[in-house]
């Protein structure tokens, strides 16, 4: 838990509320924040298992997932490959549409030339193209004249879609089955601070959404699961306006290593279907392997 990257206090709060459930369950844990020197420490201690609960680069897009493969240790949530596929969204998307699943357009661009001008016309939406967690999400309005000043903390290389307007949907996949469909409401878009501050958004679990849209989140969620070669537990993000039905619903990005705490998405369905927390990280702990 823990580790450089930019979501560091949040993987220290879910690594701290895995290990407490995971001692619930019966486990001997041991929490390790993740540093330079993890390798001598994971020899140290010779665990069984690996549970990460890292999130943002280095935990969640292959790095980490190649360190324990190379060392031999079983290890939670997607190998190698599907972890980096998720974390870039460009090659993510790129997943989705050869599986036949609807994206928006979207492209890749310079950050300079993003503040030069409008690379796309608005609304557009800037994000980077591999981080999570809504880090750095700009939101371009139709009426906006001037483009975007991007923070110094933005990567070189951006990611630039077409805005979704409409509601924030989210779906968990764990294993081979879709779990079900959360609306998430907030006052205005799913930031960083939406998501981790207290009060930042209120979940409607299941969703109060027609039949058919539901349905699709399931499917396409499993779909995106199978299509990136996720493994253990993930949830899909979707955006969907209302306005265009069944059109209106597209996928935004996969998340391999959700948040992991009791209120947390994924946690709350895996709840909502008879699952508690604690048993929710012994099933990960009991799925982890090698060669993933």
């Amino acid at each position: 838990m823990g580790g450089p990257s930019a979501e560091r206090e949040v993987s220290l709060v879910s690594g701290r509320e895995c290990a407490a459930a995971l001692g619930q369950a019966g486990y001997d844990v041991t929490e390790l924040d993740a540093g330079p020197d993890l390798v001598a420490r994971l020899r140290e201690i010779q665990p069984d298992v690996a549970f990460n609960a890292l999130h943002g680069r280095w935990g969640e897009d292959g790095c980490v997932q190649g360190l324990l493969e190379w060392i031999g240790l079983p290890y939670t949530h997607s190998g190698v490959l599907g972890s980096a596929m998720a974390m870039d969204k460009q090659r993510t998307k790129a997943a989705y549409r050869a599986a036949g699943l609807p994206v928006v357009d979207s492209m890749i661009a310079a950050a300079d030339d993003v503040m030069r001008a409008h690379v796309m016309a608005p609304p557009y939406v800037v994000k980077p193209n591999n981080e999570g967690s809504s880090v750095g999400i700009y939101i371009v309005h139709e009426a906006a004249n001037a483009p975007p000043q991007l923070s110094p903390e933005m990567p070189d290389q951006v990611m630039v879609e077409t805005y979704v307007p409409g509601r924030e949907l989210t779906t968990t996949v764990l294993g081979d089955r879709a779990l079900t469909v959360t609306d998430i409401l907030t006052d205005g878009w799913y930031d960083y601070d939406a998501k981790y501050k207290e009060g930042g958004s209120r979940h409607v679990l299941p969703a109060d959404i027609p039949a058919q849209i539901f349905d699709a989140c399931l499917d396409y969620a499993l779909r995106a699961h199978d299509a990136l070669g996720c493994r253990g537990m993930t949830r899909t993000d979707f955006r969907w306006d209302e306005t265009r039905g069944l059109d209106g619903l597209v996928l935004l990005e996969t998340n391999t290593q959700p948040g992991m705490t009791p209120t947390s998405l994924a946690p709350e369905q895996a709840a909502h279907c008879g699952m508690s927390f604690p048993d929710l990280c012994a099933w990960m702990v009991e799925d982890a392997s090698c060669n993933r």
